[in-house]
């Protein structure tokens, strides 16, 4: 996918998935184990949170748009004849 974390960011994920890990399994997962799941859910299950978070936005964009544009109309003004 796309997406490019920082060295750090990369870094704190592969940390909470080792933690997960030890939380869940009460055995621990060595770094390369959780940089390659992180690997696997950025390429195979981030488009799906990814793709939603797009529509959020879109739907989000449409509402202010409506609501601007519903301003506009209050602004005009009658025309006498």
């Amino acid at each position: 996918m796309f997406i490019q974390f920082t060295k750090e960011q990369k870094m704190m994920m592969i940390e909470d998935i080792q933690r997960y890990y030890y939380q869940e399994n009460g055995d621990e997962i060595g770094e390369l184990a959780a940089e390659n799941l992180l690997e696997f859910i950025k390429e195979s299950i981030g488009p799906h949170f990814y793709n939603q978070a797009v529509k959020d936005a879109k739907n989000l964009v449409e509402q202010r748009m409506q609501s601007m544009e519903e301003d506009l109309y209050a602004l005009e003004r009658t025309v006498k004849r």
